[in-house]
This record gives C-alpha cells, structure tokens and sequence, in this order.
C-alpha cells in the first residue's frame, strides 16, 4: 500500500460503502492520504483499485476488536510517518424494529459496533491525533441523537451518547491541541437504510433522502471550521431545538403520526 509522503491523512471506519465511501473519494480528489477500513474486504479492494495504491492504505477492521483496531492504527501510522489529521469514526450497524421485539443479541451488536467501536476507535489514536497539529476527531452521530427515534431505540440511544461524547471531548482534547466534532445525518442514501426508506421519504423537507456525498462535504467542511455539530441536511438543527425545549410536544408529535415517527418506520 501507499505512503502519506507529507500528505494529510484521514482514518475512515466504514470505508467500502455510503457516507465512508464518498468521503474517502472525496479526500482522495483532494490530495489527502486515505486509510480505508471496514468489514466489507471486497468493497475496500474495489475503493483501493479506485484510488490508487499510491493514495491509500486498505485493511479489513472490526471497531468491536481493540487489538485489531491497534493494529490496524500502528499500520497507518507507519504509512503516515506516525500523523493523523482526520479520525473519522463512521463505521455503524442498523438493526431495528420495536424494542420489545427486538432480539437482545441485536442490541448487543448495535452497542458494541456504535458506541463501543467508536470509544475503541478514540482511544486508541489520541496519541495520533496529540502528535498532529491541527488534528480533528470526527463522528458519525444521526438525527435519532436529537430525539429518540421509536423503532430504532437503541441505535438512536448509541447515537445519542456518540454525539455527549463529543461533546465532552471536545473540551478534554483543547488541551491536546485536538478538535472534536460530529455530524448528525438525517435520511442518507445508503445501505444501512431498510428497504423502502428512500423510496418513502418526502422531497423536500429535513428528512428527504440525500446521496452520501453530502456527508463527505461536511466532513471536508469540519476540518476546515471549528463547528461542533454538523447537520445534514441543515434543518435538523429545529428539529434538535424543538427536542430540547419542548420534549414532550415532540413526544406527542411523533407518537401521533408525525414526519419524523413516519420516516422511522420506513
């Protein structure tokens, strides 16, 4: 594989398909030097014959596993000269349906590849981003983290501790010279949707389906800003000032039918 040769480099989780696909491509066609990992080996074997062996550095990853994740770090640092601009810790599962119903080994999954994987993921390249001016920390959180979202409530509550520890970090790494923040996707084009999602969204509005390259954008956005949170599309913002003061109105609006209850349900 490929060496940084003093190319900014980013580390992206989920990398063979969706939002880490797109911004992989994206980082790629602006010079930087790309770690792809996932699951999915095919899927980054069709990213590393796209980008060039030049430009990137691919290797199968579980964020569940800490010794992988270690490694596959240690790998990436070596091809970076021991740099990393952009952690991006995209990669997520999404398994849903009511919670009553829903098999406890499915919540366990959820958890350890959401909120498990990115804790994982954080902790085991601080050093990297300590050792990197200008360094950035950035997480996939969802629209689910701005009010619990019924039939997905367990990805929502991973997502809603992805976007406090972001917060939290954000004030512990200043320290460290590291930026911290996330972006809150509504509906994204993607494979982790059920099937029917995309084709049920609404065109227009907060939660109309939108292609993956606009997460990358932001992502690309983040690095260059000192934003927090990030919301794609940018209207999510109401929808999180409304969760926060008037809860149980958006309660009662979603238990009623409303456009975020009926976009959950696919």
């Amino acid at each position: 594989m490929g060496q940084a040769n003093g190319r900014k480099s980013i580390f992206i989780t989920g990398a063979a398909s969706g939002m880490g696909l797109a911004t992989a491509r994206l980082f790629a066609e602006k010079g930087w030097f790309v770690g792809g990992y996932d699951v999915n080996q095919a899927g980054l074997s069709a990213l590393a014959a796209e980008l060039g062996e030049g430009a990137c550095i691919v290797r199968t990853l579980d964020v569940t596993d800490r010794e992988d994740y270690r490694a596959a770090l240690a790998d990436f640092a070596q091809a970076t000269g021991g740099k990393l601009d952009l952690l991006f810790n995209n990669a997520g599962i999404g398994r849903g349906g009511p919670f009553a119903d829903q098999p406890f080994e499915d919540v366990i999954a959820v958890v350890q590849v959401n909120l498990m994987g990115v804790l994982i993921g954080i902790h085991a390249a601080i050093e990297l981003l300590k050792a990197t001016p200008n360094s950035l920390c950035f997480t996939t959180s969802s629209s689910s983290a701005t009010f619990g979202m019924a039939n997905i409530a367990v990805y929502s509550a991973t997502k809603h501790a992805v976007k406090g520890l972001s917060e939290a970090l954000s004030v512990e790494f200043k320290a460290y010279g590291v930026r911290v923040a996330d972006v809150l996707p509504g509906v994204i084009d993607t494979p982790i949707l059920p099937p029917g999602v995309v084709e049920g969204a609404p065109k227009d509005g907060m939660f109309r389906a939108i292609p993956p390259v606009e997460v990358a954008k932001v992502v690309w956005q983040a690095y260059h800003a000192d934003t927090l949170h990030w919301y794609v599309p940018p209207e999510l913002v109401e929808l999180d000032k409304m969760a926060t003061l008037a809860p149980e109105a958006t309660r009662d609006q979603m238990a009623h039918g409303g456009l975020f209850n009926a976009v959950s349900e696919g």
